[in-house]
């Protein structure tokens, strides 16, 4: 009989780590990562918010998938162990059996490479699927060139295809910081970093560094707008803002610059949890929504674990890989334990071994500095600025509630509604909202307005943000092309009579 399998999504440095060690204890591992991606899903801004930054060298997929394998020699490390290592492999939904499923012989992932989809069964599964990067809007950032700091590390990193000129970096903190190190490290000029704060966040040795390379530190300062023709970014207007945030005015400068990154902060994936009925937690220190853990990793549903990013994000984990490492190493000596592969007292000598930093050793500021950053950059650039850029929502058309503006639709209702209205007796439903002004239903499923779309809701009812309902999660948790889903031809009758469901005319509508 075949050996039980454990399922590991996500190929960075946790999810490596959980399948090396799982491997090493006589586990059958096969390793998901959806790296390379396709420059189609770059385009629509997943996984990460590459900003159109993306060179034409992403479209050349044997040289990407060397890439991406030169960038972690850990995934080698994992191949050598026994791991059956899957790239450019994307997972799209989750499943099991629960209150509203009782069908399935098993839990199973729903998977995807750029011919084909399929399903996969398995005993154990580690999601180590990272995180994503925080959009806050702002005047002009539906411009090509306005990207995340994690779609910057993976074009810079794992791709070697950024293509930008000239760079300014959105936050400092470690991530916004080590950004710039990365840009200046690869030719990419820095024209400046800008942060909210009234001296620069994060680690001294790098903002030294970028001193000393002449990169100018905006403190106290903020976006206004990206101001570009033909669709590009050609300069950023940053302005001083006072101790309440107000702009100051007077003080604008507009930095010429074909690229602004958003070094506010970043999200756990939490998709595939959310769909496999994980229990999550909101963490505003640790970036949003996180699952509930054990001291092994173990989600509430005992055959998920998590490591990494995923598990919750802080500043400290930037530059210190050795906590997502042995995050990951955990979790693969605790589903080896629990599938029989190791007894319980070999997997308590080796969690002594590593000695493991439990992950939220280190909080961050995340959501509070996050609802300054939204803040001010409402404030400099006005309540027109885009909030679902995917859909064309401005915040001012969120908060009133207004139908989406192609739709040509004005009624008494619509102009009476109001968030504050919906709000009366609980928050407001992020999912309620999407339906009725589409925020969050455009190609990148909410990645870039998640988020912003929660803070403003909470802002408008008086609401905190953790009492804001969870916006739900759906399969497929990627966008995927009809092809891949079902690679059949349609009929040659389907084919003949297919215009006829659209017809005025046609009998079936009567």
């Amino acid at each position: 009989m075949e050996s039980r399998l454990l399922v590991v999504v996500g190929g960075g440095v946790a999810g490596t780590a959980a399948a090396i060690e799982a491997a090493r204890a006589g586990v059958r591992v096969t390793l998901f990562d959806e790296n390379p991606i396709a420059a189609s899903m770059a385009r629509l801004n997943v996984p990460q918010f590459f900003g159109q930054r993306f060179a034409g060298d992403i479209h050349d997929r044997p040289l990407m998938i060397e890439r991406v394998r030169t960038a972690n020699e850990a995934l080698a490390e994992a191949e050598a162990t026994g791991v059956d290592v899957q790239l450019g492999t994307c997972v799209w939904g989750a499943f099991r059996n629960s209150e509203s499923s009782r069908m399935l012989d098993g839990p199973q992932l729903g998977l995807a490479d750029d011919e084909r989809s399929w399903l996969v069964k398995y005993d154990r599964l580690i999601v180590a699927a990272g995180a994503r990067d925080l959009g806050i809007g702002f005047a002009g950032w539906h411009l090509a060139g306005a990207m995340g700091a994690n779609g910057a590390h993976l074009l810079m990193n794992r791709y070697q295809a950024l293509n930008a000129q000239r760079m300014v970096v959105m936050g400092s903190g470690n991530l916004g910081l080590n950004t710039a190190r990365m840009a200046l490290d690869r030719g990419v000029d820095v024209a400046a970093v800008v942060d909210l704060s009234c001296s620069v966040r994060g680690d001294a040795r790098l903002s030294s560094q970028l001193r000393d390379a002449g990169v100018p530190l905006y403190e106290s300062h903020t976006v206004m707008e990206a101001i570009g023709a033909d669709g590009d970014i050609e300069s950023v207007v940053v302005v001083e803002i006072d101790a309440n945030g107000e702009p100051v005015a007077g003080t604008e400068k507009a930095l010429a610059a074909d690229t602004v990154c958003l070094a506010i902060g970043l999200v756990p994936n939490v998709e595939l949890l959310s769909l496999l009925g994980c229990d999550l937690r909101f963490e505003p220190e640790l970036g949003g929504y996180v699952p509930d853990l054990d001291e092994w990793m173990r989600t509430s549903v005992d055959t998920v674990f998590v490591a990494g990013d995923a598990a919750g994000f802080h500043d400290g984990m930037v530059l210190d890989s050795e906590i997502a490492r042995t995050q990951g190493r955990l979790a693969g000596v605790a589903a080896a334990e629990s599938l029989g592969a190791i007894d319980r007292d070999q997997a308590l000598a080796r969690r002594a071994d590593l000695q493991a930093e439990s992950f939220d050793s280190t909080r961050g500021e995340a959501y509070s500095n996050w609802a300054s950053w939204l803040q001010s950059l409402l404030t400099a650039g006005g309540p027109g600025a885009l909030v679902c850029p995917c859909e064309g929502v401005t915040c001012a058309e969120l908060v009133g509630l207004q139908p989406p503006r192609h739709l040509n639709w004005d009624s008494e209702r619509t102009s009476q509604r109001s968030l504050s209205a919906l709000a009366k007796d609980a928050p407001a439903d992020p999912d309620q909202v999407k339906r009725l002004t589409r925020a969050g239903m455009g190609h990148c499923q909410g990645r870039l307005c998640r988020e912003q779309v929660s803070m403003l809701l909470a802002e408008e009812s008086g609401s905190a943000i953790a009492a804001v309902p969870f916006m739900s999660y759906r399969p497929p948790v990627r966008p995927l092309p009809l092809r891949v889903l079902w690679a059949h031809e349609e009929t040659e009758q389907v084919r003949r009579d297919w215009p006829k469901w659209f017809s005025p005319t046609s009998p079936v509508l009567g």
